[in-house]
């Protein structure tokens, strides 16, 4: 159209952004700025947001923001690309900022489902409940809740804090539904133990939904078998994913090899890594690694962690990894050498973190913390609860603890780690008869996993702890989870 000599009008120029926005090509982007802007376009209302959202999509958000800065007018599309742009690179408390802003300053200018989705995305990344809750009722009030995009957003959301029951109300609200609904509902049963629903949910998508999986549907089912240990259920999954077209990427071998390797068939799994068809990542060897110190096979974890070494630079993560091989086998000079090439490189292993959302506050703890203004009311409900767990017939198991150190200092590290400080404070806090809710980074150790179910058990309260795998919801002494996890 150009070389035809024909100028780009304010439907040409959105059609074109929307267009590079989906290919998030920079360099693009700023061409057709620098174009509408030599043409004068760049101050049409339509063509300006349109301009943001490409650069939102593109990550470039500081063009995106001075665009925005400069338009004298705004738009729904305009104070939505921006927000997706924040929401991108994780910068969710501007992202929020900037949507309170656009209730307050564009009073007639209504949200849209792009708008919603977005920041109940935030809300389920940061398990801000309550005002994901909020988001929720305005997207009742606008019908954009029957939008798939928002009730995608909105299970995740809910599955995220750990009211799946919630999510499970959305689903079943919404009855045209697209693949992201279908995938995002089987995500959260997977993580939420519902195994059984996961597969239901599977055959049904095509027999009723006439949806076809894709390769994250096949991600979320062997997620599913992994985390109930069902071997060879998995291994049918990953097969049938032949007759829908897919061929296994990397996470799908990762997933198969963590299927293995938590059931134990570590041989098993590293004969799979051997014959993968491409490189093994990282994710997938510290499947492996998992499996071999759940499994306390400390050897072929000693075998793993030299082969990754040899490798050279891995991630922080894979380096921690490393480094609690090397110890659970004694062989403390290479564990620390492995901490040493962090601290080298000025990387520190991930702070383990707990918190609790109390109305609109969100209460943050790290093992041993003593910074909340509560420190001491939740250091004497620990004591007070070690006492009826030692007497229900609680033993610390301090083989958590990959350090030289004796066994007195050993009990007391794993005694405060962060999410038993987070449930004590859920305990002299929340009524009774009210869930406690805690979001953890990091894996949830096992010697906290069995303290937890004598907790729920000497208390009487359902707890549901959310750690970096799955979630866990323990009751009377018994967790969801099967203690396989």
């Amino acid at each position: 159209m150009i070389r035809h000599g024909l100028p780009p009008d304010d439907h040409i120029f959105p059609s074109a952004t929307k267009s590079c926005g989906i290919l998030a090509s920079l360099p693009v982007a700023q061409s057709l700025h620098c174009f509408a802007y030599k043409t004068a376009y760049h101050v049409d209302l339509f063509v300006g947001s349109s301009i943001v959202d490409m650069y939102g999509k593109c990550c470039d958000i500081d063009d995106a923001r001075k665009v925005f800065d400069e338009m004298p007018y705004r738009n729904v599309v305009s104070w939505s690309g921006l927000i997706y742009g924040y929401v991108q690179l994780g910068e969710d408390d501007e992202a929020l900022r900037l949507f309170k802003r656009f209730l307050v300053e564009e009073e007639n200018e209504g949200v849209n489902d792009f708008t919603l989705s977005s920041v109940l995305r935030v809300c389920g990344g940061s398990t801000l409940l309550q005002m994901g809750k909020q988001i929720h009722g305005l997207s009742f009030k606008t019908s954009f809740d029957s939008s798939c995009f928002v009730a995608s957003s909105l299970i995740s959301l809910y599955s995220k804090c750990g009211v799946v029951e919630e999510a499970y109300d959305v689903f079943e609200e919404v009855t045209v539904r697209n693949l992201g609904m279908w995938n995002a509902m089987l995500i959260a049963c997977a993580q939420h133990a519902h195994t059984n629903k996961t597969f239901e949910l599977f055959d049904k998508m095509k027999s009723v939904g006439g949806v076809k999986a894709n390769f994250i549907t096949f991600l979320c089912v062997l997620y599913a078998c992994s985390h109930a240990g069902l071997v060879e259920k998995g291994k049918n999954y990953f097969e049938l994913m032949k007759d829908y077209g897919i061929e296994p990427g990397t996470q799908h071998y990762s997933t198969l090899v963590d299927l293995l390797g938590r059931a134990g068939k570590l041989n098993e799994a590293a004969k799979v890594i051997e014959e993968m068809p491409m490189e093994p990542t990282e994710s997938v060897w510290g499947a492996l690694l998992t499996g071999c110190r759940i499994h306390g096979n400390t050897e072929l974890a000693s075998y793993v962690a030299d082969r990754v070494s040899e490798t050279g630079a891995v991630s922080s993560g894979l380096q921690v990894l490393l480094s609690n091989a090397y110890a659970a086998a004694g062989r403390w000079e290479e564990a620390a050498k492995a901490r040493k090439t962090l601290r080298d490189k000025g990387i520190k292993k991930e702070t383990g973190l707990s918190w609790v959302e109390e109305g609109n506050r969100v209460h943050t703890f790290a093992a041993g913390d003593r910074s909340h203004a509560k420190s001491l009311e939740i250091y004497d409900k620990l004591e007070e609860l070690g006492e009826e767990m030692e007497k229900a017939g609680y033993v610390a198991d301090t083989s958590f603890v990959l350090r030289e150190v004796d066994g007195e200092e050993k009990s007391r590290s794993i005694k405060y780690h962060s999410e038993r400080l987070a449930i004590a404070f859920g305990l002299i806090t929340f009524p009774q008869g009210q869930p406690i809710r805690v979001m953890k980074n990091l894996r949830v150790c096992g010697d906290c996993h069995t303290a937890i179910k004598f907790i729920s058990k000497c208390t009487g309260r359902v707890i549901i702890v959310r750690d970096n795998n799955r979630f866990h919801r323990f009751e009377d002494g018994k967790c969801t989870c099967g203690d396989y996890w």
